[in-house]
């Protein structure tokens, strides 16, 4: 694939499609549980299998087994500022737009199971720890826009400056008062986890668990551009055609000024003959006022000559550079990889407190390319999908510790606190570095048993990542947020409970100053701008828990 072709569309596809609470690349919400109190890191239940997995070894011996549907809906808003947008033939001469895309991921599944047998409990958790929907864009995103308006700008100032020089001439290229395109992207993306572990309960205090997890990540993203054209005020121009226009015009100007020299050349062979026969010489002819002035002339139709030669060469090289763009394209873009890392745990239980913490170590993942773009190109955004290649994308370690206090019998609040690691993570060109530090979650709950069947209970979550602008971008970015969850869970049986809850996060915006680029490999330059980020999130969950 033409290296030029592949540059806006590789903005499109970098896109994050994590529909889930937890950190950067982390989803938290593993059951339906955590929807209904997200403050499950001290609680004993059988979702602890995910959130307290030492915990688990103090319920009730037998075979456990829990299933969770979850329905995700989310959008992502970027909002971007710049002068090149009021070029766009589409955006009614303002140079702010948006940009969004909505992720919709309607059945995210989740299976946990446990054994518990005297003090060991063995435990499994099948669920999408990472990613977990599709996501698309229908206008792509500004950083590939402002792409083909810089283009358009280029091509405006080299017009503008031609015209101004062939009207003199009677000739004129085409010219160019912005620009127009289709636009679109869709990706989907899934980490499939396996975390298979046991716990051991020491004594009626202390139990310890100790477990690996296997992530399995898949990701496609498909692209499309199309109908990428200059403007002439309200009509559209290919690429080819508005190329077609200026070589017309440049070879009718370069008739004129060669038809203008033949003339000038007449006129100072007659005049020096009218000299010579008068009894002048040839150099005394050659210095009359008449003669000097058509020599002025010529000289200038010369150097105007250069000039639209000079003038000329460039646009052939805009020509080249811009001529893969004329018929669109459409790409396809396949990621997979795999990595393992261990989990370790422990729960201390004292009166009417439980306390429990976990760590879960980082998780080597290389995503590897099956990708149209079959070699590395100059633009180092599209590297990320260079065939056959391997990218980093590292699920960071995560340190989860909690608190219960059971106030009566039949009512629990809970404490809990994560940290993401993840500038200790490796990801692709060592994004991480540019981040501040790690990831912070805060949380909180409650739960109250109302009878001996029905149970409610809520809990929110604030997140808070140390986010920088260098960092941020539309490719991929996250916002600070706050998260409420509620929910019922029913005893329809001894044997069975039936969960649902609703879960929503609530994001804030993140404002930034984008700087001027100059992407000198295209002869392009985009003008300092400013981007707003900010995302939606709600989720709907049903589940249903089996104790025999």
């Amino acid at each position: 694939m033409n290296k030029t072709k592949f540059t806006a569309i590789a903005f499109c596809l970098a896109a994050s499609l994590s529909t889930f609470a937890g950190g950067i690349l982390t989803n938290t919400n593993q059951s339906v549980a955590f929807l209904r109190n997200p403050a499950r890191d001290a609680a004993i239940g059988l979702d602890g299998v995910y959130s307290n997995p030492a915990g688990v070894a103090f319920m009730s011996e037998g075979w456990h087994l829990a299933f969770n549907w979850q329905y995700a809906h989310q959008t992502r808003t970027i909002t971007g500022e710049n002068e090149l947008f009021a070029l766009g033939a589409k955006n009614n001469g303002l140079t702010k737009k948006k940009f969004e895309g909505v992720a919709n991921a309607p059945i995210i599944p989740s299976l946990q199971a446990a054994y518990n047998k005297g003090p060991w409990s063995f435990q499994m958790n099948l669920s999408v720890p990472g990613g977990g929907g599709k996501c698309e864009f229908d206008k792509c995103v500004g950083s590939f826009e402002t792409v083909v308006g810089a283009i358009a700008n280029r091509l405006i100032g080299v017009s503008n400056a031609l015209n101004a020089q062939l009207a003199p001439l009677g000739a004129s290229v085409p010219n160019v008062t912005g620009y127009d395109v289709d636009a679109y992207m869709k990706g989907k993306q899934f980490y499939f986890g396996l975390q298979l572990g046991a716990a051991y309960k020491i004594n009626e205090h202390w139990s310890v668990y100790g477990g690996l997890r296997l992530l399995y990540g898949t990701a496609a993203y498909e692209a499309r551009l199309n109908n990428i054209r200059v403007m002439n005020g309200a009509e559209g121009m290919t690429l080819p055609a508005y190329f077609e226009g200026v070589t017309k015009g440049l070879f009718d100007a370069g008739n004129a000024i060669t038809q203008n020299i033949t003339r000038i050349q007449d006129g100072i062979a007659q005049y020096v003959q009218g000299y010579m026969a008068a009894g002048m010489t040839q150099e005394q002819a050659m210095n009359t006022q008449e003669v000097l002035a058509l020599q002025a002339q010529g000289a200038q139709l010369q150097a105007a000559g250069q000039r639209l030669a000079a003038a000329g060469e460039e646009l052939k090289q805009s020509g080249e550079i811009l001529a893969p763009y004329a018929n669109g394209m459409n790409l396809k873009s396949d990621q997979k990889g795999m990595g393992i890392a261990p989990i370790i745990g422990v729960d201390f239980k004292t009166g009417n407190f439980n306390f429990a913490a976990k760590y879960e170590f980082k998780t080597r993942m290389r995503m590897k390319n099956d990708s149209d773009l079959k070699e590395a190109t100059v633009i180092s955004a599209t590297n990320k999908f260079v065939d056959g290649t391997s990218v980093p994308e590292d699920s960071p370690a995560q340190l989860a510790v909690g608190a219960q206090w059971e106030i009566r019998p039949n009512v629990r609040v809970n404490l809990g606190y994560h940290h993401f690691f993840d500038t200790d993570a490796h990801w692709y060109e060592h994004s991480e570095k540019l981040l501040d530090g790690g990831t912070n979650e805060y949380l909180a709950g409650a739960e109250w048993d109302i009878t001996k069947k029905l149970q409610v209970s809520g809990g929110a979550q604030i997140t808070r990542y140390s986010l920088t602008d260098a960092y941020m971008n539309d490719m991929s970015f996250v916002v600070n947020s706050w998260t409420f969850g509620l929910g019922v869970g029913y005893q329809v049986s001894d044997n069975v409970k039936i969960n649902a809850a609703y879960f929503q996060t609530n994001y804030g915006d993140y404002n930034m100053d984008t700087p001027e680029q100059n992407m000198a490999s295209l002869g392009l330059t985009i003008p300092a701008g400013k981007n707003s980020f900010t995302r939606t999130n709600r989720v709907l969950g049903l589940g249903v828990e089996l104790t025999f």
